[in-house]
């Protein structure tokens, strides 16, 4: 009979037998075990004193059974003892919070000069460390050549920083689930202007743009998740214009809609950035990143497709993209803005000037590096050259008729309407102005203009004349002089002038000291 290993089951039927008085030769006779091995199990019985009518548990069955095929011990083998001896650092590597996979592990160790065959680190990872592979993934259709882009931003880790802090390190990844080929872009943020940025240097790399992108719900493209009708960021929608690719948003948690990129986040974070020690000097970072991607991750043979990434895309995927872009996008912003009674509304901290039409309305504000436009339902009401934060850009149109020069506060431009009401109303203007804090005496100004609206220009320009003559540049001084010239006028023209009644009189009975008396 040829060997095999025995089940409990088995050797609970070869003791039952004996028990119930079959010899060795029998069993075997009747082809439940052979002789020798049926000899063994009774032997092992009466050792620890069970009889032929003894009653069988299943301690005794277990117990007969260890002392039957029990077997020695091998010796260590001399890369286990190896592998021993680096428990600690393949203990902590496994159990990190960001844990790294084996292949890591083998190629960490394969450095630091520890040649271990990467079976016998599985073997021993596995009996020693209870470490288990992941589960079974589902195979998804590729798409042609060229169709479509994977995204996704995935968590490095920590890098140092000066001043012995640390910061929080994130890539964009990009693949091609067609040849696998990819591209990683670190970055600290994930801003609209960070993932346009990423997506142009992506597109450098590969030499060429996908029709389709593919991407979850980032808040830096996506707005509002919808598995019907996603809201699109405006300022993505214009990049993805400029690009000519189409965005094609994942559903809500489902990261199979976006597989080939979703698996390979901890890929780059095992295979390029654990186990190395990065500044936050992001130059440095991006051109190991790319190096990586190019030279490592690219030349590697697949694990689903058995293929080298590199050969597929220069072979078959890179003549089917788009034109890459030649200039870098001036990424848009867009925000929501209410025309205030100043006419202007704040964009950027900075303001910029409407039409009075549109004073308390909201609006849509388009903002570059270059301009801001206003929308009001879509259409354009306005547009700017952009200015620094702290200034303004005001369009005197915008004012309602002859509120202009008020709102300019130009010294220039109330100086030259000065001269045009009159020699030395201009002259006056002039002087009234001329010291080091002209904004301090403009209202005196404005006054000097009204007053020639008010009294006539040629009468003002007199009184100028000869308050100049005494060198007296005082506007309310000037308005004395008017105001007594024509009191004068009205009194020899004979004309009777009737006072204003006094504000706080008494009514004569007020004044009375005896009831009744006037």
């Amino acid at each position: 009979m040829s060997f095999r290993e025995l089940t409990m089951i088995d050797v609970r039927e070869v003791l039952r037998r004996w028990t119930a008085g079959q010899s060795a030769r029998q069993m075997a006779r009747e082809g439940v075990v052979s002789r020798r091995t049926a000899t063994r199990y009774i032997e092992a019985a009466k050792g620890i004193g069970l009889g032929p009518s003894a009653e069988l548990t299943d301690e005794t069955v277990r117990e007969i059974a260890a002392r039957v095929q029990a077997r020695p011990t091998p010796p260590v083998s001399d890369p286990r003892q190896v592998l021993e001896t680096q428990r600690a650092r393949i203990e902590k590597w496994l159990e990190q919070d960001q844990p790294l996979t084996l292949v890591r592990v083998h190629e960490l160790l394969f450095r630091d000069g520890i040649a271990v065959s990467y079976t016998t680190l599985r073997r021993w990872a596995r009996a020693e460390l209870g470490w288990r592979e992941r589960g079974p993934t589902v195979l998804v259709d590729d798409p042609p050549p060229g169709e479509e882009a994977q995204i996704d931003f995935g968590l490095m880790g920590y890098v140092n920083a000066a001043g012995g802090y640390r910061r929080k390190l994130w890539v964009l990844i990009v693949t091609l689930p067609m040849s696998r080929y990819q591209f990683v872009w670190p970055t600290f943020l994930q801003t609209v202007e960070a993932l346009c940025d990423a997506l142009d240097a992506a597109w450098h790399f590969f030499g060429g743009v996908t029709k389709r992108v593919v991407l979850d719900n980032m808040s830096a493209a996506i707005i509002r998740a919808n598995a019907k009708d996603p809201g699109v960021n405006p300022s993505f929608a214009e990049y993805a214009q400029a690009r000519r690719f189409f965005v094609d948003p994942a559903r809500v948690r489902r990261p199979r809609d976006k597989a080939r990129v979703e698996n390979q986040v901890p890929f780059v974070r095992e295979r390029w950035f654990a186990g190395e020690s990065f500044t936050d000097d992001l130059d440095v970072l991006r051109a190991s990143a790319e190096h990586w991607c190019r030279e490592v991750a690219g030349t590697r043979i697949h694990g689903t497709t058995r293929l080298v990434p590199r050969e597929v895309f220069e072979a078959e995927e890179q003549k089917e993209l788009l034109s890459a872009p030649q200039e870098p996008f001036d990424v848009p912003r867009w925000t929501d803005v209410k025309v205030h009674p100043d006419h202007h509304v704040q964009v950027a901290k900075s303001l910029y000037s409407l039409p009075t039409a549109y004073i308390g309305k909201k609006l849509r504000a388009r903002l570059d590096k270059k301009t801001v436009r206003l929308y009001l339902r879509g259409e354009l009401v306005a547009c700017h050259a952009r200015v620094a934060p702290g200034k303004r850009s005001t369009d005197l149109s915008h004012y309602p008729v002859g509120k202009a020069p008020y709102a300019s506060r130009n010294v220039d431009s109330l100086v030259s309407r000065s001269r045009e009401l009159g020699e030395h109303v201009g002259i006056y203007a002039e002087r009234l102005l001329a010291g080091p804090l002209p904004w301090t005496r403009m209202r005196q100004a404005y006054g000097l203009v009204r007053l020639c609206e008010r009294y006539g220009s040629e009468r003002v320009d007199a009184h100028c004349k000869r308050a100049l003559e005494f060198d007296v540049v005082d506007v309310p001084r000037i308005e004395r002089m008017l105001k007594q010239a024509r009191l004068s006028e009205e009194s020899a023209s004979g004309k009777v002038v009737a006072l204003p009644p006094s504000r706080f009189a008494r009514d004569a009975a007020a004044f009375a000291t005896i009831k009744g008396a006037e």
